[in-house]
């Protein structure tokens, strides 16, 4: 049995039941809770490694239990939702949660994102992203105490904003940074013409990381909505 403990947090008993199945099938341990008032109960009793939620909840708004479980836990979230609107994925991540995945979905794309997570803690276990001075992803180095980057062994002459963002996405690998969250700790505050600079820092940073257009891309763009960092 795999030790990661999933809590499912879903009204719709055929989805709980697809999800539930699905993760049965694949080995991880699992709790439900079919409103916010009880995920939150379970959350808080039996410390999940993950929380899958949907945000059409009966008693609560999904974005509510994300912001009461923020409040003493950095357990990852990813939110599973049949809202689509940017506008709806943007609060849910901004509240803090960690993915967001579109009703109706695929078995594979959601045990996909869930390794992903998965994967995210191990690092997070091992200190590679708060407690060590380098960070490694695949060709990416990044040695933080001298303030400098390499990619497959040849230093990258990297802006100090543009160093910035990629530590910041580097800290969080594996999760959606929102261009809200983003421009907030780069810059302080969140204006449109703060969103329009990161488009064009992360445009020229891009350019440094990923020079071959097929070669491994490192950030991924969500249109709309922010960028995630990802494992390579």
């Amino acid at each position: 049995m795999n030790k990661i403990l999933i809590l499912v947090v879903e009204d719709d008993r055929p989805v709980r039941n697809l999800i539930v199945t699905t993760l049965k099938t694949h080995d991880y341990k699992y709790l439900t809770a079919e409103n916010g008032t009880t995920a939150i109960m379970e959350a808080s009793s039996h410390q999940p490694d993950i929380i899958l939620l949907d945000l059409g909840l009966p008693d609560m708004e999904g974005v509510d239990v994300i912001k009461k479980i923020r409040t003493w836990s950095n357990v990852p979230i990813i939110v599973i939702s049949a809202r689509n609107e940017d506008t709806d994925k943007i609060e849910a991540l901004d509240a803090g949660a960690d993915d967001y995945i579109t009703k109706p979905f695929s078995v594979e794309e959601l045990l996909a994102r869930i390794r992903v997570t998965i994967r995210r803690l191990a690092m997070l276990g091992m200190g590679e992203m708060q407690d060590t001075s380098v960070f490694e992803n695949g060709d990416l180095k990044i040695d933080y105490t001298a303030g400098c980057t390499y990619l497959k062994e040849e230093e990258l002459h990297l802006t100090p904003i543009e160093y910035k963002l990629l530590c910041l996405l580097a800290r969080n690998v594996g999760k959606v940074l929102t261009h809200t969250y983003i421009t907030q700790q780069i810059w302080g505050s969140s204006s449109e013409n703060d969103i329009a600079s990161l488009r064009v820092f992360m445009a020229t940073l891009r350019r440094k990381l990923e020079p071959d257009k097929n070669g491994t891309a490192y950030i991924q763009t969500h249109i709309g909505i922010g960028y995630r960092m990802l494992k390579v």
